[in-house]
């Protein structure tokens, strides 16, 4: 017979143990099922130690920066104890004890299972069932989408997983994919010394970007060492004697010690049964409302839902949809209009909203305005390293902003500002008004906002 609980929720990483964490203090019965670590993706394999790893190689970058600028510098860069800093200090070791104990200190029954829905409101974990009485929230993130390429299959290729876990760093590495983490990753190894290939097979890297963007990332990589080839698909691997092969369909071919296959991530619910709670198995994302129900009685949140693979959006959805369990008279609804994100290369480049392309298809009149960062004071002062360049979208209709990047030395942090002129549609008219604090990064907002 099924335990009776009031809410199940199935995957513990950001989303779902914020979720579960917080309907257990608010008094409910919870029960949080994950089969992997407590905590998810991004404290032991993406944000965090990702994060580490670019401190560290970002750290080299500007040491070899002080020559012209501050007398003389060299440096020796040594993977040893960026590698121990992962291990003891972001992720235990891989071990989610002290994630597990945090959510059980909440008042939340967790299970270290596989869950799988054997009806509209029932869920199994190993040999115990349960009935959630106020509902189920679905919470499983997504896996590294690896690519049909013939010969890939049964070979020790990398994921980001891989790659965090790494002790020692490889002489070369081939790299599949030129997305945020594809770059991300290439530029710390080639700043330790690996030899770099990225395979990408847009026109341009982080292609979902500016364009302006992705020359700016590839030139920036380019200068650390890391060979591009763009336009071009991986049509078989190779592996032989310790070494990656990639035959490209130009019919050239490209070599490395290890291969990092970094071409997206995709849903993992093949296995969950979600045909019993009314939704499609096989579908690509898990469709949700404003208040992010899949269903009756059904929430998911995060990856999940195709919105953005990003933390701070599941922890935007968790508070959505706690706060619609609990019924709160003034629960919010979705709104991505906004969504911000950051590629955490050397320069840093941060985004919010539409690009130019989008707000175009979207059959906007659009308006765009950028400055070149070395162009600024600030930039100007910062000389070594100061690459980058703010760019604004504007609704002409509307006169407001509905995208904005922002890239450069601290783009993730100026970010901020342009992140709040889109959500609340800030006129552009009070925008241009603003006093802007010199001679800072952001006040290159303000003549971006000139060229429009």
């Amino acid at each position: 017979m099924a335990e009776q609980v009031d809410v199940v929720v199935v995957g513990l990483g950001v989303g779902g143990e914020e979720a579960a964490g917080r309907l257990a203090q608010a008094g409910l019965r919870v029960v949080g099922i994950e089969s992997r670590l407590v905590g998810g993706e991004c404290p032991y394999y993406g944000c965090i130690p990702s994060k580490m790893m670019i401190r560290a190689a970002n750290l080299i970058a500007e040491t070899r920066r002080v020559d012209g600028m501050a007398g003389t510098a060299s440096v020796q860069p040594d993977w040893a104890p960026v590698a121990k800093r992962i291990r003891v200090e972001a992720t235990d070791d891989w071990n989610d004890k002290v994630a597990v104990d945090r959510l059980v200190n909440k008042g939340a029954t967790v299970l270290k299972e596989r869950a799988t829905f054997t009806g509209r409101n029932t869920v199994r974990a190993g040999d115990r069932e349960f009935e959630a009485t106020r509902g189920i929230v679905i919470a499983t993130g997504t896996i590294p989408a690896v690519p049909p390429i013939d010969g890939l299959a049964g070979t020790p290729y990398w994921t980001n997983r891989e790659a965090i876990e790494a002790d020692t760093l490889p002489a070369s590495i081939v790299v599949l994919g030129g997305g945020a983490i594809g770059m991300e990753l290439a530029q710390v190894f080639a700043r330790f010394g690996s030899r770099v290939s990225v395979i990408e097979g847009a026109a341009e890297v982080l292609s979902m970007e500016e364009p302006e963007s992705g020359v700016l990332a590839r030139e920036a990589l380019e200068r650390d060492g890391v060979t591009f080839h763009t336009g071009l698909h991986a049509k078989q691997v190779g592996y032989a004697g310790n070494t990656f092969t990639v035959t490209l369909d130009d019919g050239s071919a490209v070599s490395g010690e290890k291969l990092l296959v970094a071409t997206g991530r995709r849903i993992a619910t093949d296995e969950l049964g979600l045909d019993q709670l009314g939704l499609d198995p096989k579908a690509r994302r898990i469709e949700v409302d404003g208040h992010v129900r899949a269903g009756d009685k059904v929430w998911a949140i995060g990856d999940v839902t195709g919105v953005g693979v990003f933390t701070h959006n599941a922890m935007y959805q968790a508070d959505i949809a706690v706060r619609d369990i609990l019924e709160e008279p003034d629960a919010p609804t979705a709104s991505y209009h906004a969504m911000p994100r950051v590629t955490f290369t050397d320069p840093e480049i941060g985004a919010v909203g539409m690009t130019e392309k989008q707000a175009r298809e979207a059959g906007l009149d659009v308006r765009t305005g950028s400055t070149p960062i070395p162009a600024s004071t600030r930039g100007w002062i910062h000389k070594a390293g100061n690459e980058g360049f703010i760019k604004v979208v504007a609704d002409n209709e509307r006169g407001v902003l509905v995208g904005a990047t922002s890239a450069g030395p601290t783009g993730g942090e100026v970010l901020s500002a342009l992140a709040v002129a889109v959500h609340a549609a800030v006129p552009v008219h009070s925008l241009r008004q603003m006093i802007y604090a010199y001679p800072t990064f952001h006040r290159a907002i303000g003549e971006a906002l000139k060229a429009l």
